[in-house]
């Protein structure tokens, strides 16, 4: 498998517009998305995940939502400096995405077989009847059965497993080279989810299609990702390696989100978890974003922000005082839940 990388962004920034300010949600993230890879995306409601990946479709809605500064490399290519003409050819085309309701994402207007067919339609040649078989042909892939029936279905038809795989069929339709599935098996109970997540395995070994994965869910990581990358408040906080990351976290956010998984071989009176929320776009004007939660805590945390840096002993990155200190005789001074 090939290791150059296909989809790069570079200090991406992205702004929203509330009253007369603009407030970052997505700040100086940088990641590079390998060709065939399963890379994984994970952190809290509020953490810039699913506003990095509209920001990488091209779908940040403006107003109120901007791009400030970065690049968003595909092939080498930045996309920022493209037309909306040349967007709508490569979006869907070579870049597609499987949004996280596929209730609302699928118009109940028309039938699954007319929605299948757009995308054909659009990015490719084929006849009406070549495209319907290529429409039998994708529903099949995803496993749906009597695909040819499910083509004069409307969405409401559907079961909420069958929707999704829909979703994916529609994203898939035109080979892309980059799939990007925002929770894809959010709402869906766990049989359905352990068979979307080996559908997306099998996708990508066999169309070896580049996956972006965004989660919450460090067991969906754990199972089909090689890579992790955590974010916390519109930052990158650690990346790296799934088995090392997982095995070995280095953040204390990391840490804590490892921490609230539950293990059932263990038995607890209560589940773990962070104390306090993801604080709001822009409202940490100084310091590190996790400091008010964090409980590894000390001093310099407060007063400055830290910066992403190379742990050469793991092959990871992690956003942390603890790993810059080098000597410094600060005492870590944990917080009160």
């Amino acid at each position: 498998m090939s290791k150059e990388p296909i989809l790069q962004l570079k200090n991406l920034k992205v702004s929203f517009q509330s009253g007369k300010k603009f407030f970052p949600a997505v700040d100086g993230v940088s990641f590079e998305l390998r060709e065939g890879e399963i890379l994984g995306i994970v952190g809290e409601s509020g953490s810039g995940k699913s506003v990095t990946s509209l920001a990488s479709m091209g779908l940040i809605p403006s107003p109120p939502g901007k791009i400030e500064s970065g690049e968003i490399l595909f092939e080498g290519k930045d996309l920022r400096n493209i037309s909306e003409k040349e967007w709508r050819n490569i979006r869907g085309n070579q870049i597609s995405m499987i949004f996280q309701e596929p209730m609302t994402s699928l118009n109940p207007l028309f039938t699954v077989g007319n929605q299948l067919m757009e995308a054909l339609k659009l990015h490719t040649d084929l006849s009406k009847a070549d495209a319907k078989a290529r429409c039998i042909e994708l529903l099949r892939l995803v496993g749906i059965p009597r695909a040819e029936g499910i083509l004069k279905e409307y969405p409401h038809q559907l079961s909420g497993g069958m929707r999704q795989r829909v979703m994916i069929a529609m994203a898939m339709a035109c080979n892309p080279r980059v799939l990007i599935a925002d929770e894809p098996t959010t709402a869906l109970d766990v049989t359905i989810q352990a068979q979307i997540l080996a559908l997306m395995k099998h996708l990508n070994k066999k169309t070896n299609t580049s996956i972006i994965l965004i989660t919450h869910d460090l067991g969906v990581v754990a199972e089909i990702c090689e890579r992790v990358i955590v974010m916390y408040a519109g930052q990158i906080v650690e990346q790296g390696d799934v088995r090392t990351i997982l095995k070995n976290p280095q953040h204390p956010y990391t840490k804590g989100l490892l921490k609230s998984v539950p293990d059932l071989r263990q038995k607890k009176d209560r589940l773990y978890s962070i104390p306090g929320t993801v604080p709001l776009p822009g409202s940490v004007q100084k310091g590190c974003r996790f400091a008010a939660r964090c409980a590894e805590v000390f001093g310099k945390c407060h007063n400055e922000s830290p910066e992403l840096v190379q742990l050469e002993n793991l092959g990871t990155e992690v956003r942390c005082f603890l790993h810059t200190l080098k000597g410094e005789s600060e005492t870590c001074v944990g917080v009160t839940s």
